[in-house]
């Protein structure tokens, strides 16, 4: 009772304090999202496949039900669960939830301030609209992936970041939060047509906006941002650890050079033979351990940092005074909530991730179901109900 007393205590003072979301399981995208909603006081429950694999692991502070939807019964209980939600969220590929009779005219029809957001990759139109995909394919179609790789080499992906999390589920999340302060307008819901596709361009619009700038202009691997320059670039260390420079503008070179001992006049940044410089760098950097080159750059404005291990950034001073990561029961960290809002700020612990099912009676019974009538679904295998306890 306590525990809950306390996440009560959190949840009315968080910014989506009172939004309900129903939010349909899958991967990375969809339940980033729902943590993003979750993480700032929506509550947030999420609708299992019964003895599906449970892959969310950004399920904290969410509650699970298990139905199955292809039962008359199962979808019967969905409908109910969207009747009085705010949001709902789901993954599938166009055309899926309209097949199952979840469509948004269907369920818009039954709860017009409902916001409707389908997160996919190819989005809800078009030839691919009903295709496969993972993030790969989603930035290689938005014309992102081929700005990223070395010189030299082929594009390459910075694992599934780009397309799955800022193209897919933040960008999302945004559409969601607009949509409901719309709503606090209109009264009115709507559908969110949220493309990863789209998303991932939309958030690499700067590099389409400054493509004529300087900085640009040579093959991919041999700009300045990409790797081609000297100065904006990681280099190994003595330990096999690395550091990473970003000295771009002239001040922050120069404080560059002086804390690799290097002389200015015969190293200068606008050195013409740029891997003769780099060369240089490289060999330095290799003479000293990334803690000894941490030391040197520390107080300097040489915009030259260590490349942290996740095991180690939430243990680096600057993240333990902003409390950036969140410790677990487990003594493990996880990355907090951002942006920090000064009144209404997102979670300060790691809230419990649902077991698949765990939830599942203690829904039924918040919708109104009996325990006789609980039990019927269970043992008809409409739903699951995976803790042992849950009293009907």
């Amino acid at each position: 009772m306590m525990k809950l007393l306390i996440a009560w205590d959190l949840l009315v003072q968080m910014a989506l304090r009172g939004v309900k979301v129903i939010e349909f399981a899958g991967l990375a995208p969809v339940p980033f999202c729902g943590m993003i909603l979750s993480d700032f006081g929506a509550k947030v429950i999420r609708i299992d496949r019964p003895h599906a694999f449970d892959l969310d692991r950004q399920g904290r502070g969410k509650r699970s039900i298990a139905i199955d939807m292809k039962k008359k019964e199962g979808l019967s209980i969905v409908k109910q669960l969207c009747a009085d939600a705010d949001v709902l969220i789901e993954p599938f590929r166009a055309g899926v939830m309209e097949k199952l009779g979840l469509g948004p005219k269907t369920l818009l029809s039954e709860n017009p301030r409902l916001v409707y957001a389908r997160l996919t990759g190819y989005g809800q139109n078009g030839p691919m609209s009903t295709r496969a995909g993972h993030d790969i394919n989603y930035i290689a179609t938005s014309g992102v992936l081929s700005y990223l790789g070395r010189k030299g080499e082929k594009p390459h992906a910075p694992v599934n970041l780009l397309a799955d999390f800022a193209g897919g589920g933040m960008t999302c999340a945004l559409g969601i939060v607009m949509a409901l302060y719309e709503r606090s307008q209109s009264g009115q819901g709507q559908v969110i047509d949220s493309s990863m596709v789209e998303g991932s361009a939309y958030v690499a619009n700067w590099l389409w906006k400054s493509h004529k700038l300087d900085i640009w202009g040579k093959p991919r691997g041999e700009n300045v941002l990409d790797g081609g320059a000297p100065f904006y670039d990681t280099y190994e260390t003595a330990d096999k650890k690395y550091m990473a420079v970003g000295s771009l503008e002239p001040q922050f070179y120069v404080k560059l050079i002086q804390g690799l001992g290097l002389n200015l006049d015969e190293y200068p940044q606008n050195m013409t033979d740029s891997n003769k410089l780099k060369q240089k760098f490289t060999e330095v950097f290799a003479s000293k351990t990334r803690d000894e080159w941490t030391e040197i750059f520390q107080d300097t404005d040489a915009c030259c940092t260590p490349v942290l291990e996740p095991g180690e950034a939430p243990l680096h001073p600057h993240n333990v005074t902003n409390k950036s990561f969140l410790q677990s029961t487990d003594g493990g960290f996880e990355p907090g909530p951002a942006p920090r809002l000064s009144r209404t700020p997102g979670v300060d612990r790691v809230l419990e991730a649902p077991r698949l099912g765990q939830h599942t009676v203690e829904i039924l019974k918040e919708l109104g179901f009996l325990g006789e009538t609980i039990q019927k679904h269970i043992d008809s295998e409409v739903v699951l109900q995976r803790q042992n306890t849950a009293k009907l």
